[in-house]
């Protein structure tokens, strides 16, 4: 009996050592392996693949989702500030109403009408010149699909000046087609010659003609020549002096033609053309009316009166449509500010700035904008001026 225990004390712990060394030889190493496996998975494919998923995330919010989300807030937001500014313009006019001297007077001919406020007695600083906007764009790109976003006029030029419209706002490219932006339209010849055809139906206005290369395009080739030989007959010479004189002493000559090329030489002080010296604004790239209506009476605040000023300042009653903005329509979106000329001239006379305003521009130009523009020169040939001190 004590052999065969002694034999099964050994068998036991050979078992124990073999199962020790299957451990420690076999399972342990196996087992560190796979930690090592599992270690190394972890920090070679699943944190890699973890950490790119975040930082894949993270691009995904910071590129799209937040510049979605603050495009759509934009998109919400700016009609809002369209509506409060317009909220802001109706009370003014509903507090303090379109009322300045001359805002009852009617021209009995537009087409005429300097010839009737006596060119003896009306001297070129005291017209407020009618102006139009993009004025040469009746009609610009197709119907369907981009008329909406470049036309700024309905009439011709022919017919704004038989309107009463004095300064027109032409742009034009390389091939001498008037354009607006990327749209064009019919060649510049169209708008001379009824420039022509005007003032030969006409004997006594006087029309400022603004011509500029639109932005981005190229000058015409040898375009102030061809202004000259077009129009030479009915042109103006630029002159200082003239500011100061009455239309009578201008007549027969016609037509103030102001080139502003992008590339070729400005015309030179005291020719046939005037240059951009002579035109001068702060126009604002905006949609918002209220900020329009008070950008044009602060940098008209801070003109020269018109008896000192040798040159002529264009506040433009327009705004002009946004990309941050759904609505880009040209005549929905400027039609914020254009029914408020008249409270524009009021404000003007009401703050002292009445002896100040020069061109006053619009868009889709009506009789009514002329009216009051030709009321207010009515009133400064009268003198009423001189009875109104700033409220």
């Amino acid at each position: 009996m004590f052999f065969f225990g002694k034999l099964a004390d050994t068998v036991v712990s050979f078992a124990n050592d073999s199962a020790k060394s299957v451990v420690e030889e076999v399972v342990n190493p196996t087992v560190s392996f796979a930690n090592n496996s599992a270690r190394t998975v972890v920090e070679e494919v699943v944190n890699p693949t973890v950490s790119f998923a975040n930082d894949s995330a993270r691009t995904v919010v910071e590129k799209v989702l937040n510049p979605t989300v603050s495009f759509i807030d934009s998109q919400l937001q700016r009609p809002r500030d369209v509506l409060v500014q317009q909220q802001i313009l109706d009370n003014l006019q509903e507090s303090n109403g379109s009322n300045f001297p001359g805002d009852d007077y009617h021209s009995p001919d537009r087409k005429n009408w300097m010839a009737h406020l006596s060119v003896d007695k009306l001297t070129l600083n005291k017209i407020v010149w009618p102006g139009t906007h993009d004025s040469a764009t009746n009609g610009i790109g197709d119907p369907l699909v981009t008329r909406w976003l470049g036309e700024c006029q309905t009439l011709s030029i022919f017919d704004q000046l038989v309107l009463g419209t004095r300064v027109s706002d032409i742009r034009v490219q390389e091939d001498r087609c008037v354009c607006h932006g990327a749209l064009s339209s019919y060649n510049v010849d169209v708008v001379l010659n009824d420039v022509i055809r005007f003032v030969s139906e006409t004997q006594s206005e006087i029309i400022i003609l603004e011509i500029r290369t639109e932005f981005g395009k190229k000058d015409p080739f040898e375009f102030e020549t061809y202004l000259v030989d077009k129009l030479g007959q009915f042109l103006i010479h630029q002159d200082d002096n003239l500011f100061n004189k009455p239309v009578s002493e201008i007549l027969p000559k016609r037509v103030i033609c102001i080139w502003k090329p992008r590339e070729s030489p400005k015309p030179s002080r005291g020719g046939i053309l005037w240059n951009s010296d002579y035109l001068k604004d702060n126009w604002i790239d905006t949609d918002l009316p209220w900020t329009k209506f008070q950008s044009n009476l602060k940098h008209l605040s801070e003109q020269q009166p018109i008896s000192s000023r040798k040159f002529f300042y264009r506040v433009e009653n327009t705004v002009t449509p946004q990309a941050d903005n759904p609505v880009v329509w040209v005549k929905q979106v400027t039609d914020r500010i254009r029914k408020h000329a008249r409270l524009f001239i009021s404000q003007c006379a009401s703050k002292g700035y009445g002896d100040k305003l020069q061109i006053l521009s619009t868009d889709f130009i009506e009789g009514d904008f002329v009216d009051a523009c030709v009321g207010l020169t009515h009133a400064r040939m009268k003198g009423q001026f001189d009875k109104i001190s700033p409220s």
